[in-house]
């Protein structure tokens, strides 16, 4: 995807690009249920600027700037994505005594935020001589992530916006999910011994769960990976042994396991646990895309040091930590990988994103904005030095 300046104006100028004006814009087109509106905004606002897009097959928007992929020697990717979750809240602006205002609305800081920052920061950063720069805006993060799944950008970094609070986040447990079933024999509750109850056999089911980490030493960014047991179903009726039991985990997986290994090592130990006369399986919940997998981006990476340091410069503290959700970031590992924006998970009263008080300052998506720019300048850029977006 070359440049395609217009008349009277530079591809990717991006000096008249306010990243609050756009928030403002954003935010009140509904994306939860569809994202056909919200991304025609994002690709007239890329087109206005001289910037050549395309919408592939799986619903991504993407644009490139500087060398081309064949010839470049350096590649940074900004990703981020513009569906929300349901239900649409409305936008407003809220002046918050002795401090910025803030941005109220679904999508405020997941993930519209976030975007706001790049396209300010995809906009005024020059490419060097073999550098390229893309931006790739996904459409179902919070749902499948079919779009992400279907990227194959070949980057030699990336930053994935979410709302991070401007800290820098280059590792994030996994989330696989999955149901255990228990299988037995039906038979008369007055003779149960006559049948094989299965879930009887959840006793022991639950405490291989709840032993299934033991030992196992805590990842140096991440800590321990968890299970935790959500939904439970069974039996027929009430004077029934049950000859099935459904057995619903939730996995947060830490780095290097993976879903394929979770699964055959949870079925080994619930299947050593129980009573040999008990069935047992245990399936992936099933998705026709990759579960998201634990990842990490060592702390001490070009990418992680040099957006840190912009981040501080930028007025944020430049702290390094794990993201606490999971995220499409790990479709881009093992390649670098780091999380970051502005707006936050939750606050001091309770959850943000996601949630009907959802909302970003403003002064965050500028610091943001100013981070990013700093470091791609750094990082993929003809020169050296921050922006004031």
């Amino acid at each position: 995807m070359a440049d395609d300046p217009r008349p009277g104006r530079a591809a990717g100028d991006g000096g008249d690009f306010d990243p609050v004006d756009f928030l403002e814009r954003a935010v009140p087109v509904a994306s939860n249920d569809g994202v056909e509106e919200m991304r025609a905004l994002l690709v007239e606002t890329l087109e206005t600027r001289g910037i050549d897009v395309a919408v592939d097959d799986a619903g991504n928007t993407l644009a490139s700037r500087g060398a081309d992929p064949a010839t470049a020697t350096t590649h940074l990717a900004f990703n981020t994505h513009i569906d929300t979750v349901s239900p649409h809240v409305a936008f407003s602006r809220e002046a918050v005594e002795g401090g910025s205002d803030r941005l109220r609305g679904r999508g405020s800081c997941d993930a519209k935020g976030p975007l706001a920052a790049m396209l300010s920061a995809f906009f005024r950063v020059n490419p060097g001589e073999n550098a390229r720069l893309t931006l790739a805006v996904t459409p179902d993060e919070e749902v499948l992530s079919t779009g992400a799944a279907a990227l194959d950008l070949g980057a030699d970094c990336y930053v994935v916006g979410e709302p991070t609070g401007l800290e820098v986040c280059p590792a994030a447990k996994g989330r696989f999910q999955g149901t255990l079933t228990l299988s037995g024999t039906a038979a008369h509750a007055a003779e149960p011994a006559s049948g094989v109850n299965a879930v009887a056999g959840l006793e022991a089911a639950l405490a291989a769960i709840r032993s299934f980490d033991a030992g196992r030493d805590p990842h140096p960014q991440l800590g321990s990976a968890t299970l935790v047991p959500t939904t439970v179903a069974g039996g027929d009726a009430t004077n029934q042994v049950p000859a099935r039991c459904d057995l619903v985990v939730d996995r947060r997986s830490v780095p290097p396991e993976t879903a394929a290994g979770f699964r055959s090592e949870l079925t080994a130990a619930v299947r050593a646990a129980v009573p040999e006369e008990v069935g047992v399986s245990f399936s992936l919940t099933d998705r026709p895309t990759p579960f998201l997998e634990a990842f990490a981006t060592d702390a001490g990476h070009e990418l992680v040091r040099t957006l840190a340091a912009a981040a501080e410069r930028a007025g944020g503290s430049g702290a390094v930590r794990p993201f606490t959700a999971a995220t499409e970031a790990s479709y881009f590992a093992p390649a670098p990988v780091a999380v970051f924006g502005p707006g936050v998970l939750a606050d001091a009263e309770g959850a943000v994103a996601h949630a009907e008080r959802e909302y970003v300052e403003v002064d965050a998506v500028r610091r943001a904005a100013a981070a990013l720019t700093d470091a791609a300048r750094r990082l993929v850029g003809r020169g050296e030095g921050s922006a004031d977006p």
